[in-house]
């Protein structure tokens, strides 16, 4: 199971992406909520969450989506960093796109390790930030730009849980071009 974790403020296309992605390839997916289980984004596209971020404790990739609002809340949440810290911890593999890296530095995850972030937030993170990649995986952690990198983001996760050629095969599915 993968849990993207939402917050009032997310950006939409960082959580819907990554989402759809993971599903065509086959993969388990719940949005998990803090505060309330409908979640709205910043443009205001809600959506209702299948679980609170309390029971998303057992699955084998957790994501955070950004969206400034969005990220500022769930870095508010001690839950939520606590959890992403839990799950680096337990070897599992933890991912961001955006400001979301922010909070893999909250929870200590992003340090020594090389990543993208949102760019001009790269004095927020306490990683290796690249200045030349869309999305980077480094060891148990994969980190992307922004909100035209969600597919890709998608792609890279798909590939790390059920291999390139799954991810292949779904680029290929949904016509993606390089």
């Amino acid at each position: 199971m993968v849990y993207i974790v939402l917050a009032d403020g997310f950006e939409e296309i960082e959580a819907i992406a990554p989402y759809d992605v993971l599903k065509r390839g086959g993969v388990q997916v719940k949005y998990a909520y803090i505060g309330a289980p409908v979640v709205t984004g910043s443009h205001g596209v809600r959506i209702e969450a299948e679980c609170g971020i309390d029971a998303a404790c057992d699955g084998e990739m957790i994501v955070i989506p950004g969206g400034m609002r969005g990220v500022n809340n769930l870095l508010a949440s001690e839950k939520t960093v606590e959890l992403v810290k839990k799950y680096y911890d337990a070897g599992k593999h933890v991912a961001a796109i955006c400001a979301g890296p922010m909070v893999l530095t909250k929870a200590g995850v992003l340090s020594g390790k090389k990543a993208v972030c949102y760019p001009g937030l790269e004095d927020r993170m306490s990683g290796n930030m690249s200045q030349e990649e869309n999305t980077v995986t480094d060891g148990r952690v994969t980190t992307s730009r922004a909100a035209g990198s969600a597919t890709d983001f998608g792609l890279r996760l798909l590939s790390l849980l059920k291999g390139e050629a799954e991810a292949e095969r779904v680029r290929a599915e949904i016509h993606y071009a390089e």
